[in-house]
This record gives structure tokens, sequence and C-alpha cells, in this order.
């Protein structure tokens, strides 16, 4: 019964959000309250409820002052040497500015950090979207599917850290085997962005940014990047190596994400504004991006809350195990690779890697399948992960493009899920994971 509870709340707040019935915030607060008294539960839900916000209260800070950082570093001017050089390449062609998302987009996941690379991809590649009239959505799956290949597999990505920990495994051996399809799964994201990008071409055709491309007496692309007082040229080396530091801390644990980007906004913030006046100005021009992702956050935290306070997530990973068929043993790796398409897009990845991968490795290694082999497959489900409302950097990403959620998934399903089955394949071609053992 709880299995059926559980995904029944999860069909009817996927339904509510894509549907527009209900916004993201009050669907994540008010369906699992809602499921939560119709299961019994209501004596505990208001602990579950606070458990879920304290499991996600790390995120929500990380997410607002990484918001901020950026924020300043964008209004400062810092990315824009990188946008400019970006232009000058892709001009107008919107195929040409697709590839150049991927690439972009690619080079920076290699950090495994969501919150860095959407904001930084969006920074250097947003503005030309607007000036030619590319569907920013088109940013949206490019850079979605570019994280999902990049962080999600690699062994320092938070995904395959959560799984290799899990099972207690050894990351050479997870990664090394993986590396074919991690390539051929980034080959593929700059084929999609090929494809997106022809799409957009037939749609708006090519627009001249530079040959022809003056508009009274200046140039286009001086017009996108834009001339703001927030600007600040001359400090553009002491913020680069701010930036470095603060991603150079993150990289090596120094401290918690959420504190180093907090010292970070800081920082940039005397340095760049030191006038009281204006730090309010840019904290405020920022302030409303940054508490709608905030408010997304915390209402993910209520759904993941009761989600797991009430063991629903447990019961559909158990019923999940129970319904695989004995036949389908030895085809286990590839049945995981799959099923974790669903499972990670209403799951945590926590939730998922701590709590439904290990009852799936113990079931495999009763047909002799070793548990890096599910510990593989269980990453190649995310790209649909990524386009989930409990994905605190999607929200992020999601709120850049200013689109609506709903909208988002819509956009993206074709493409992460098609994603997903590509490098399942790459992984089944290149022994990643076995199909007979």
């Amino acid at each position: 019964m709880l299995a059926l509870l559980g995904l029944i709340m999860v069909v009817t707040f996927t339904y509510l959000i894509m549907s527009k019935r209900l916004s993201p915030i009050v669907a994540l607060t008010v369906v699992p309250i809602v499921f939560a008294i119709i299961g019994g539960f209501a004596p505990t839900t208001g602990k579950m409820m606070l458990d879920g916000l304290k499991m996600v209260a790390p995120s929500a800070a990380l997410l607002l002052f990484a918001i901020l950082f950026f924020g300043l570093m964008i209004d400062a001017g810092l990315f824009d040497p990188l946008i400019r050089k970006i232009l000058k390449r892709v001009n107008g062609d919107p195929v040409k500015i697709a590839i150049g998302t991927a690439l972009l987009s690619l080079l920076v996941a290699l950090d495994g950090d969501g919150t860095t690379t959407y904001m930084i991809t969006c920074a250097a590649m947003l503005p030309l979207y607007k000036r030619i009239g590319m569907n920013p959505m088109v940013l949206a799956t490019i850079s979605m599917l570019s994280l999902s290949i990049m962080s999600g597999m690699s062994p320092w990505g938070g995904p395959a850290t959560r799984a290799i920990a899990a099972l207690g495994l050894d990351a050479t051996a997870y990664f090394i085997p993986m590396l074919p399809t991690v390539i051929g799964g980034a080959a593929w994201v700059v084929f999609t962005a090929f494809l997106l990008g022809r799409r957009e071409r037939g749609r708006i055709g090519n627009v001249a940014l530079e040959s022809g491309g003056t508009a009274g007496g200046k140039c286009y692309i001086e017009e996108i990047l834009g001339d703001s007082p927030t600007k600040r040229p001359r400090l553009a080396y002491v913020n680069l190596v701010l930036v470095i530091a603060v991603m150079t801390a993150l990289v090596m644990g120094v401290m918690h994400a959420a504190i180093l980007f907090m010292i970070g906004f800081v920082l940039a913030l005397m340095i760049n504004y030191p006038q009281l006046e204006l730090q309010k100005e840019r904290i405020l021009a920022h302030s409303g991006n940054a508490m709608t992702v905030v408010l997304l956050v915390f209402a993910a935290g209520i759904f993941a809350g009761i989600f797991s306070g009430t063991k629903m997530v447990d019961a559909l990973a158990q019923t999940l195990v129970n319904w695989i068929p004995p036949a389908w043993g030895h085809w286990f790796p590839l049945v995981v690779a799959i099923t974790s398409m669903p499972l990670t897009f209403v799951l945590s990845n926590d939730a998922y890697y701590f709590g439904v991968v290990p009852i799936l490795a113990n079931a495999a290694a009763a047909y002799g399948i070793d548990p890096v082999e599910i510990a593989r497959a269980s990453v190649l489900g995310q790209p649909v992960h990524l386009m989930s409302p409990l994905v605190a950097s999607t929200l992020l990403l999601v709120g850049m493009v200013d689109r609506d959620i709903g909208d988002f998934q819509k956009a993206t399903v074709k493409w992460a899920v098609l994603t997903s089955l590509v490098i399942t394949a790459l992984a089944l071609l290149t022994g990643a994971i076995s199909f007979f053992v």
C-alpha cells in the first residue's frame, strides 16, 4: 500500500506541475502533506517536514550565495572576454551557437558542480540567445545534458561518488571502463546541440553580428555585452583570482561549499562595490532570482522529507526488486540502468544511491553480478534525474532562463530519455555493464 500511495503521489505531483494546475512551490509542499495525511502519518508529518528542511538547508545556502557570488562576477564583467571570443567564433549562426554552448558547458561541467556549470554557461551564452531570438530552452537542454555526462558519470561527481561510497568500491575500478561511455556521451551532446541548432536555424535563420553588423556605429557584440556602470574591467584579474581561489578550495574540500561561496560573495562585494549603497543595490538586483530558487529548494525538502519519512521510497524500491522476474536476473545491470531513469527522477540522489542501490546490488549478487556494474548502471539515468524539480541546480537553471519547470520538462524530456538510452547502449557495447553474465 505504501508503494502504491507513493506512486500515486508522484504521478499526481508531476501532473499538477506539468499541467500548470499548481505552481512548483505549492505542489511540492501541498501534495506530500495531503498524501501523508491520507496514509495516516498526520501526527509525524511536521517532524518529517522539518527533517526535510534540515536536509536541504545546506543546498539552499549554497545556491543563495553562489547566485549572489556569480551574479556579482557577471555584473563586474569578469566573463566578458570569454563571451566576446565565443561571439566572434559563432557569429549569428544558431548551429555554431548551440555547438559552442555544448563545448563550453561540457568543459565547465568537469568540476562536477551543477551550479557553477549553469551560472557560467548562462552568463556567457544567454545574452546571445536573446539577441538573435534563439529559444533559451535550447541553452537549458544542452547545459543539462552536458552536466549529466561530465558530472553524472565521473567519480568526482555527486552520483558516482555516492554509488562508490554506498557499495564500498574502488573509484579507479569503477571509472576506467566508463571512460569510453563518457567520451561517447560527450560526443552525443555535441550532436544533439547540432540538431537543436539546426532546428533553430530553420526557424530564425542566421543573424549577422559582425559582418555588416553595426548599429549606429556600435558593434553588436558590444551591444550584447552592454556598457554598464557596474562593470569593473580594472579589477578583472583580481576577480579572476578570487573565482579561482573559491573553486580550488571547493575542489579541495577546504570547507563546506556554502561557506566558501558566502566568503567569496562578501569579498567580491567589498572589492568591487565598497560603497554601502552600491552593495545594497547589487544584492537587491539578484535577490529575486535567489529567493525564487531558495524557496523551491525548501519546498523540495518538504517533499523529500515526507517521501523518505513515510518510507514510501523504501516500499517503492522493494516493490521494484520484487517485480523483477528471476529470468531477468542476468540482465540486472540493464534493468538497473533503465529503471534508474524514473527512480532518480522522483528521488534525490542521496535517497537513491544510499537507499535503493544497495538493495539492487544485493539482489544482483544472487546472480553473480559484480556490484561495480550496478554502480555504473545506476548513473546512466542522470539525464532524466536532472529534469526533476527535486534537483536544486535545475531550479537555478530554470530561473536563469526565466522559464517554468513544467515547460522545461516538456522541452527536455525527449532529449533526456534519449541521452540515457544512448549512454546505456554505449556502456553495453564497451563492456562497462554486461547484458549477459
